[in-house]
């Protein structure tokens, strides 16, 4: 199939023409959410290497479990559902060997913290410096609201795709989503 017909075709016609074996229409779904999911872990797990095992297996599910895709939910809101998912349990088995790490330390020994190299200390633009202070904030709050307002404010879903990918009943996520901008607001106010 042409490339350029291709690009324009939907997300559901893509699933579509792959569940019929169209191996070129995987090729593009891929092109298509790699980097959005990359980013929404990313953001969620504060870690670009996890996240893109992380896309690379939500990638791999997809492609084994094609035929399980039906077309009564957007497609977007399935592959985001299936990397949550994945993310999520990433975040559960952390806090399950930090607790073992911390459980396990001896008397008198400290966490030392490696400084973060990629930190770019002579930032000038003051926009920037201003979104990456909103972007720690975000980091700092707790999962049930980090990924509301990651999916909502840097993803730009809708509330009702947010509401099918977390399997949270719509009032909830427009819950969590003012919450969490309010405590951002909050640690933020008088510093931006």
């Amino acid at each position: 199939m042409n490339e350029t017909l291709l690009k324009s075709t939907s997300d559901e016609q893509l699933i579509a023409k792959f569940q019929q074996g169209d191996l070129t229409a995987f090729d593009q779904i891929v092109d298509r959410y790699q980097g959005q999911l990359i980013n929404f872990v990313g953001r969620l797990l504060n870690d670009r290497n996890a996240a893109e095992d992380i896309v690379q297996e939500t990638f791999l599910r997809v492609y084994r479990n094609k035929h399980r895709y039906k077309e009564i939910a957007r497609f977007s809101t399935w592959i985001y559902t299936i990397a949550g998912n994945l993310a999520r349990t990433e975040l559960r088995r952390r806090k399950i060997r930090n607790f073992f790490s911390i459980s396990q330390r001896g008397e008198g020994e400290k966490d030392y913290e490696i400084p973060d190299s990629d930190i770019d200390v002579e930032k000038s633009v003051e926009g920037s410096l201003v979104k990456e202070m909103i972007l720690r904030e975000v980091m700092k709050l707790p999962v049930y609201f980090r990924e509301v307002i990651i999916l909502r404010d840097l993803q730009d879903l809708s509330y009702e795709e947010i509401s099918q990918i977390l399997n949270v009943p719509l009032g909830t996520v427009k819950s969590r989503v003012n919450r969490g901008r309010s405590q951002i607001q909050k640690r933020l106010r008088g510093r931006i």
